[in-house]
Order: C-alpha cells, then structure tokens, then sequence
C-alpha cells in the first residue's frame, strides 16, 4: 500500500506513549499503524478530527456479555452480539468471561468460544470460578462451587485447548495454592477474587504464581487496620495488577483514585464486568444459573439486593476515571489498554498508538465519549468515520 492509500486521523489529540501531540496525526497502513506525529499531515485520505482525542482501542480482560448475549450461553449468535455491543463503545480487544458451572457444562463453553478465538473475535477466555469462597461467591451459584483438584483444572484446560487466558479462584480453598502453581504453568494468568482470605493466604498464592487481583474491593474480605485481607495484600504487592469495575456504583470514586494512585499506572486495570444487559434496556436476565434484574442500569440478585456484574463499557470506565476519580487522560489510556494488552501478553500488538502496532483507536469528543472506533484499520462498531474534511491530499 502506498502512501496516498493511508489512512490519515488529522487534527487531532493523539495520545501516544510519549505523550498528547495536541496538533496531531494518525497514519494507518492496512490493519497498522504506519505513524504518528505532529503537524503536517503526509498523504494519504485525511480525515479532519477537528480537536477531538484520539486514544488506543480499550481492551477489556473481564466482560461476561453485552447487548442481550451472554458468553455463557455457548452460542454463537449471542457471543457476536456481546462483542458487536462492545466493540461500538471502542473495546477492541476483549476477554470473554465465565461464571461458575459444573465442569461439564464449562467444557463446554470453552469449547464454543474457542472457535471465537481462533476467529481472532476474542482475546481468550477467562473463568470466574468454579473455585471460588462460599462465603464471597457474589453473583455465582452457591451450588456450583468447588475445591480446586488437578485432575478438573487438566480437564479445563484441555478444553480451552490454549485460548484459557485467565483463571479465578480462592487461594484459601483446600489445594488452593496448588491449584495457583498448576494454571501458572500452564501458562494460564492466576487472579485472586471472590476469596475470604487473610492477608498471607493471599501472599503464598503470589508467590506460587498469582498475579491478578479480580476485581479489586468487590467479592473479598474488606481491609481491615488488624487484617489487611487480600485487598492489603493484592494492591501492596508490585507483582499484581489490579482491576477495578469503575462504574462508581460498585467501587466509590474517591477509593477508586486511592487503589489506582497507589498501583500505579504500571498495575492498574479497569474492566467492565458487563453482563448481558450492557447496552440493553432494564429488566430481567440471567447470569449463568442466576436470575438478574437490572434497574436504572445496576444489575443485582432479587432478593438479597447483591451487585451481579455490571452495564458498564470501557468507554463509561474511561470517562468515569477521568471525570468521576479526578485522574488524567493517560491514566485512563494506561488502565483501559496499555496495562491490560500488557497483562495478556499482548503488548507488542495493541494497547497505544505506536508505529507497526494494529491500528486499534477510538475518536472521543471533548466530553470522552466515542464518535469513532477504528479496530484494526477498519471502522466497526457501528460508529461511522467522522466524514469533515475527508479528502485525498
């Protein structure tokens, strides 16, 4: 391709690893990034952004479905319909998440979104659970919990035949830190959630390979001044990444500048925890095994009033960092795609806007809300390409 055949996001606020260029330029070749800079343009078919922000496409590593679709469901209509909803609020990479089943019925799921996988639709598969604390299960069937034992987790991960991405468990559960060392190496990314651990508990299963904190505050033993718990251990430790579900309903937004300030920009991870109802309208649906309802947007369990995932996007948890926590726009860029493509291992494909990189992107307004999303060179999402001054130079 040459270069009048590119690509070209013009005037606008690009945010590169190296900083804002306020006068900037984004070039793209194919599925890449042919360049960035300052300035003038080179040729190619501009496409004048008028001053609006250009960040890198989100990557999410914990959604559950979107749009009426669950991932759980092992159908593919219903996976394409979460990852369609998602992707037009610019998630360009995404990580499908399960809840906690009976093995058979996990072999399963895996099975159906490993075709996705292949596809090059999703990034992997995360399963929340089946090895999670009775006393912090959450939004997961009491009945479908169990004790980690190795001769499941090799079931699991035959299943997942490589596109097993992530993992959450209780490390306190009886074989909890063997369970740790077994997925850890595999290869599989170990995160500590829905857990009732004091605060060493947690320390062995970092050291036997943990190295995620599923979202952090919510489904754990709160910090304690006596027992810091593993909300201490998780966010003191510089071997784990942090993830926050910042939709201000289930994290505070003063706690959600304090946990991120304190991580970093190097271990912070915003994630949406979306279920099926993102993007849909309130009223009632199912996660796995359980019934939802959804009012004003917060999703919880009829009943006990407990929180059941989210409705949130990324481009929500972006705006919500920035406007709602008081952090900056680069903040926001690292937690919603730098740190998380790094996490999975995917940092020299995606995550900022770097020269030979996939061309993922999202166009926000002064506001931080999408009016473009660009995932690998091509406009999706059911978000038209801003057509003013669209020209060839």
């Amino acid at each position: 391709m040459n270069g009048t055949d590119e690509l070209v996001l013009t005037g606008a606020r690009v945010h590169g690893p190296e900083g804002t260029l306020d006068n900037g330029w984004l070039a793209v070749s194919g599925e890449r990034i042919s360049g960035t800079g300052n300035g003038t343009p080179p040729p190619g078919r501009h496409v004048d952004l008028h001053g609006a922000h250009v960040v890198p496409g989100f990557v999410d590593t914990h959604c559950h479905g979107g749009g009426g679709g669950s991932f759980t469901s092992a159908k593919a209509a219903e996976a394409y319909t979460a990852i369609a909803t998602h992707r037009a609020h610019g998630t360009t990479t995404l990580v499908a998440s399960l809840v906690s089943a009976p093995p058979g019925e996990l072999v399963s799921q895996l099975a159906a979104l490993s075709e996705l996988v292949t596809d090059g639709d999703l990034a992997g598969v995360h399963l929340e659970g089946p090895f999670l604390s009775h006393a912090r299960c959450g939004a997961h069937d009491p009945g479908a919990l169990r004790d980690p034992d190795p001769e499941t987790i090799d079931t699991l991960l035959e299943a997942g035949g490589g596109h097993l991405r992530m993992v959450t468990l209780a490390p306190e559960l009886p074989g909890g830190i063997k369970a740790v060392r077994q997925l850890a190496d595999a290869g599989v990314i170990v995160a500590v959630g829905h857990t009732d651990a004091i605060a060493t508990q947690v320390t062995a299963a970092i050291d036997a390979g943990a190295t995620v904190a599923t979202h952090l505050f919510n489904g754990m033993r709160p910090l304690h001044h006596r027992e810091p718990g593993p909300v201490g251990a998780l966010l003191d430790d510089d071997r784990v990444t942090i993830e926050l579900i910042c939709d201000l309903v289930h994290v505070h937004p003063d706690v959600v500048r304090l946990a991120a300030r304190h991580a970093g920009r190097e271990r912070t991870v915003l994630v949406t925890d979306a279920m099926s109802a993102t993007g849909a309208a309130d009223g009632s649906y199912r996660l796995g095994r359980l019934d939802v309802e959804v009012t004003d947007g917060v999703a919880t369990l009829p009943g006990s009033g407990s929180l059941a995932g989210s409705t949130l996007t990324m481009d929500n948890a972006f705006r919500n960092l920035v406007h709602g926590a008081g952090l900056d726009i680069a903040d926001a860029v690292a937690a919603t795609a730098t740190t998380p493509a790094r996490l999975l291992g995917l940092g020299g494909e995606t995550g900022a806007l770097r020269t030979g990189l996939l061309a993922d992107a999202v166009v926000l307004d002064d506001d931080l809300r999408p009016v473009g999303v660009l995932r690998r060179g091509t406009w999706v999402g059911g978000h038209a390409p801003p057509a003013d001054g669209s020209r060839r130079a």
